[in-house]
């Protein structure tokens, strides 16, 4: 089994993409943070809370989440796609096999992807806030928002696979994760607030502290996570061992 997850491993890390989707979310973490510190300060021009801004520049990067989930979901539909899974399957000795391989193989990525977003994330509040004459304040709700953060990740590069084995199609896996993160959970957040906290998404936003108050309370959101990861990997694994392979 270690062998066959080594092999999985290299499957994920295998070609550029995974390079030009991380630079992709990097720029876009540093882009939000130069936002959220340019807002700030028109909104307090004498200096408003430093705490409050030190937490906001750390949550700015749970946009890796979905770099993360990327990737993953790449590696997955690759080998639908070029017919290789069948392939993978006759060589690692079974469906089942293989199916924990690769998630566990994701899970790792997840981690990869959470400890690189991590560090960033911590000194970012130095980083930004050195030109503005403001020194940052690390309270213990900016440590939650790091591991709220860092855990996200790792949860959206699971959801990514999980799609992905799902779906099997590479792009209309990607249309359906870029729609359910940026249009599903956002506008059913607004329109019937009940629902939308529930969507996968949402329930990742409480963890790293999104700050929206229709939001569910984090020991529910985990909760919410947990049954999405669950219902998802079971959905996954029946479909899995019982549809035909390209």
């Amino acid at each position: 089994m270690r062998d066959l997850i080594g092999a999985e491993w290299r499957k994920i890390w295998t070609g550029r993409a995974w390079w030009a989707v991380a630079a992709a979310a990097v720029l876009m973490c540093v882009m939000a943070d130069a936002g959220f510190v340019q807002q700030d300060a028109d909104k307090n021009p004498g200096g408003g809370s430093t705490a409050e801004i030190t937490s906001t520049l750390v949550q700015g990067w749970f946009m890796v989440e979905l770099a993360a989930a990327v990737v993953a979901l790449l590696a997955v539909t690759r080998e639908f796609g070029n017919g290789a899974i069948s392939r993978s399957v006759l060589l690692s000795g079974g469906r089942g096999r293989l199916l924990t391989a690769k998630l566990l193989a994701v899970v790792g990525s997840g981690a990869v992807f959470a400890l690189a977003a991590g560090a960033p994330a911590a000194v970012s509040p130095w980083l930004f806030l050195a030109g503005h004459d403001r020194q940052p304040e690390w309270t213990a709700t900016t440590t939650w928002t790091l591991l709220g953060v860092m855990l996200t990740i790792v949860v959206g590069a699971v959801w990514g696979a999980l799609l992905g084995l799902l779906i099997r199609q590479q792009v209309a896996s990607i249309l359906v994760l870029l729609v359910s993160t940026w249009l599903v959970g956002e506008g059913l957040l607004r329109l019937v607030p009940a629902i939308g906290r529930l969507t996968v998404d949402e329930a990742m936003a409480s963890v790293y502290r999104g700050g929206n108050e229709n939001l569910l309370p984090i020991p529910w959101a985990l909760l919410v996570l947990a049954v999405w990861i669950g219902a998802g990997t079971v959905v996954a694994r029946t479909l899995f061992l019982r549809r035909d392979l390209p």
